[in-house]
């Protein structure tokens, strides 16, 4: 075994989706953190190997209406300053960025469904590269800061920042590369009340997502195989 994958889930159907198999295959034991209902101890998120921070309908700054999140927090910001490999996804690239001091609030806008991202030129010489104008899911209306030091890797035009990273070990991603496209009217269910209210056709998600899900399935490999390469200096100290 390769060590432990630790995935920090804030909604039961927002979990690895193709990243878990892919974990699974180089041998990670991959286990799952339900924020707000188990218990956010530090020392166990520093102390995986692998932790990756999934995403939520919820917003990083309601700390007063979600406790837990001061806890995960500060979970996160132990684990990135030790330097542990920690990739952030929609809520979880939040949770970085606020930890690494970035600011992260609302837009009063959505940016939900298959869209392309524009790599910047870090961006293309990074692990995002197969992405370069590659339809991704977006589902999100808050925007993060690029922290102090960190790379700003990707955009779209009504969101500039899509994407950094910090060294090696800390990727955040604004989208979701890890939706799994077969398992996407969870997603549609799930979030049926913010789709209406933002005027999305679930439909257009259906459609899209079988027309790019098989793809960014076999991009998504490729990213994550890279990312945990670059991160072997990190997960062998």
């Amino acid at each position: 075994m390769t060590g432990i994958a630790l995935a920090v889930r804030h909604v039961a159907f927002e979990d690895l989706g193709i990243l878990g198999p892919l974990l699974e295959g180089r041998g990670y034991a991959v286990e799952y953190l339900d924020a707000g209902v188990d218990p956010i101890v530090a020392d166990a998120v520093v102390g995986a190997d692998v932790v990756v921070v999934l995403g939520g309908p919820i917003g990083v700054y309601e700390t007063d209406a979600y406790p837990f999140l001061v806890d995960e927090l500060e979970a996160i910001g132990k684990r990135l300053d030790a330097g542990r490999p920690t990739l952030g996804v929609c809520l979880g690239a939040q949770l970085m960025a606020r930890a690494l001091g970035a600011e992260v609030a609302p837009t009063g806008r959505k940016e939900i469904g298959y869209s392309p991202l524009t790599l910047t030129p870090a961006g293309r010489s990074s692990v995002l590269a197969p992405l370069d104008e590659t339809p991704v899911l977006h589902w999100h209306g808050d925007q993060f800061g690029i922290p102090e030091g960190a790379v700003r890797l990707a955009e779209t035009p009504g969101f500039p920042n899509q994407a950094f990273n910090l060294g090696d070990a800390a990727l955040g991603l604004q989208f979701h590369l890890e939706a799994d496209w077969s398992r996407i009217e969870q997603w549609l269910v799930g979030h049926a009340v913010e789709l209406a209210g933002a005027g999305v056709d679930p439909n257009r998600i259906r459609v899209d997502a079988a027309a790019f899900g098989p793809r960014l399935a076999d991009i998504g490999a490729r990213i994550l195989g890279g990312w945990l390469d670059s991160c072997e200096g990190t997960l062998r100290s």
